[in-house]
């Protein structure tokens, strides 16, 4: 093994940490050689996402701001490998990156939090719900047009404190930043997957390095959980065929049944006027997930034609 640290690139909201300081522990407990003082390092990188906090993501420019930072610092060789929310990976890498390693996926499935009612569906008319996402604010104007969503962004904890302030009547989050957090207890509602689609990826740690380097390469591949690459390969292959917008509510979900992978995609109209579902079945390798995954997304993108996605928003 090298004898220089190996170097982790991360955000440095305390979701990001906690999932950069598992990918360590991983990488510990495969290689006992990464075990001793100062052979994992974790180098913290703001990123725009991060920096900018009081303007919508879409408006801010969208895809890739919370890996942009982090991948310029990969190409200059200041880190070895990146860990990322899945959710927040373009589809596209920069030349050079690639993401050899998914970590076993997390709970899939948003969260509905609130002090006034036991889930969004019960929230009484007229109630404020607080999201950052135009994927949840779609599905819960689809069926809830009377609610008022209004843009909610930071980390987990900043958005609690707005929440306990009565600044809105209720949030969504991620059941699985929640629990890396050790913060089940605040969840009023956990929502079905199938019911309320959650984003691409959602739930999957993803780790990217530069495609040349040998070492990165060797230590991610004995981390690298094949069903979530599997699963999560499917949505992203949905995404990218409709990746048009940034402004456009798109959601995935995937499960494996045995040996048969069950996919649920879905796009919407960011005030929830028009939302559009597909669901599609496939075996449950790699080929046939991202065949699939693209096909459903071509079939949809064909079915809503190309002014939906150059104007959802």
């Amino acid at each position: 093994m090298n004898d220089t640290p190996l170097r982790i690139g991360t955000r440095g909201s305390p979701l990001a940490l906690a999932q950069a300081y598992e990918t360590r522990d991983k990488l510990m407990a495969a290689f006992p050689e990464l075990s001793g003082e100062g052979q994992i390092e974790i180098v913290v990188i703001k990123t725009t996402g991060d920096a900018v906090l009081d303007r919508a993501l879409q408006d801010i420019g969208g895809k890739g701001l919370f890996t942009k930072e982090i991948d310029e610092a990969m190409l200059a060789r200041d880190i070895d490998i990146a860990v990322h929310s899945m959710k927040d990976v373009p589809t596209y890498l920069p030349d050079g990156i690639h993401l050899p390693c998914m970590l076993e996926r997390e709970d899939v499935r948003d969260v509905f939090i609130s002090n006034k009612a036991k889930s969004v569906w019960d929230l009484p008319q007229g109630a404020v719900v607080g999201s950052a996402s135009l994927r949840r604010q779609s599905q819960i104007l689809a069926r809830r047009p009377d609610l008022k969503v209004v843009t909610f962004r930071g980390n987990v904890q900043t958005r609690m404190k707005k929440l306990d302030a009565g600044e809105v009547d209720g949030t969504l989050l991620a059941a699985a930043g929640l629990r890396r957090l050790g913060m089940e207890e605040v969840i009023t509602d956990l929502m079905d997957a199938e019911d309320f689609i959650p984003a691409v990826g959602q739930g999957a740690i993803g780790i990217t390095c530069m495609e040349d380097d040998e070492r990165a390469n060797r230590v991610l591949a004995a981390l690298n959980h094949d069903e979530t690459v599997v699963r999560v390969t499917a949505e992203r292959a949905f995404l990218a065929v409709l990746d048009g917008s940034c402004r456009t509510p798109i959601a995935a979900y995937s499960r494996l049944e045995g040996e048969t992978l069950h996919f649920h995609g879905l796009v919407a109209k960011p005030d929830g006027s028009e939302v559009h579902h597909i669901t599609r079945t496939s075996a449950a390798d790699l080929a046939a997930a991202e065949t699939m995954g693209r096909d459903a997304g071509q079939e949809l993108k064909d079915k809503i034609g190309p002014d939906f996605l150059a104007t959802a928003g």
